[in-house]
């Protein structure tokens, strides 16, 4: 069985102890590939982490962008630095994750609106898919998403931790995005994540840890790490009803198409 945690953090902080260890666990657990998303100050080198630290493993990739944390940071400066960090290695496989947070409103919410569009356009032009973080603002995200990203050109991208309505799922995958859940999913009292679940068929389904955060039950409150991902992943065979097997496979296939990362034999694994 191959697993993928399609959006980790293990560039952060919260692993600078164990960081080694934690990927070994991962690989000894099926968790065959991640996605380690860069997040931070754009003018001191933070976002950079993920990209070290893509390359100081082989199973580990990267993304870079600005949250809308901290959209009131990015100007011309923080878009060339990004730029710079995606032609500089070809671990780095996405931009994000970008979006609107407009429940913390770390920035005020017509800078997230102007910065998301900026760095949707950016990732474009470098034919990048793009990772979507959004809170709070389901319509507005939508909105932007549809106007920037529904032609035939689109490379595609994530909607991250979902955490949205089943109509936003919808109205998301059908320009190219696919739906990734995190450990958030399988908490009692998450019914509005599972009535989003429903819509999404496996062909656009992704799962994530988004850790250090969201460690999935029975780890909940524990430090979240990729190894986790399999509890999300057998919460969610049981869910959709299908073997754990054909859930892994399946996600593990998606977020290899749209990386561009080749196919589930390019990992010359055992056990597929």
């Amino acid at each position: 069985m191959i697993l993928v945690d399609s959006h980790c953090h293990i560039d952060g902080e919260a692993f600078d102890g164990d960081r080694d260890a934690v990927v070994e666990r991962a690989k000894a657990a099926g968790v065959e590939m991640m996605l380690t998303v860069g997040t931070g100050n754009p003018h001191d080198g933070e976002i950079g982490r993920a990209v070290e630290t893509a390359e100081r493993y082989e199973n580990v990739f990267a993304s870079v962008g600005v949250h809308p944390h901290d959209a009131k940071l990015y100007d011309e400066k923080a878009e060339n630095y990004l730029i710079d960090l995606v032609k500089s290695s070809p671990k780095v496989v996405a931009w994000g994750e970008i979006g609107l947070d407009f429940y913390y409103d770390h920035s005020p919410r017509e800078i997230q609106s102007e910065v998301f569009i900026k760095q949707i356009r950016a990732a474009r032009e470098l034919d990048l898919p793009i990772i979507i973080h959004s809170r709070d603002a389901d319509a507005e995200t939508t909105e932007i998403l549809t106007a920037e990203c529904s032609d035939a050109n689109f490379r595609g991208g994530v909607m991250h931790c979902f955490g949205g309505t089943a109509e936003m799922a919808q109205a998301l995958m059908k320009i190219g995005f696919l739906i990734s859940f995190a450990g958030n999913v399988t908490f009692k009292k998450a019914e509005n994540l599972r009535e989003a679940a429903r819509v999404v068929p496996l062909d656009k389904l992704l799962i994530e840890t988004d850790c250090p955060f969201l460690a999935p039950a029975p780890f909940r409150g524990k430090r979240n790490e990729p190894t986790f991902v399999v509890e999300t992943a057998k919460f969610l065979a049981d869910f959709y009803e299908v073997d754990l097997k054909v859930l892994a496979e399946t996600t593990t296939e998606n977020f290899l198409r749209l990386f561009k990362l080749g196919s589930k034999s390019n990992l010359s694994l055992e056990n597929i």
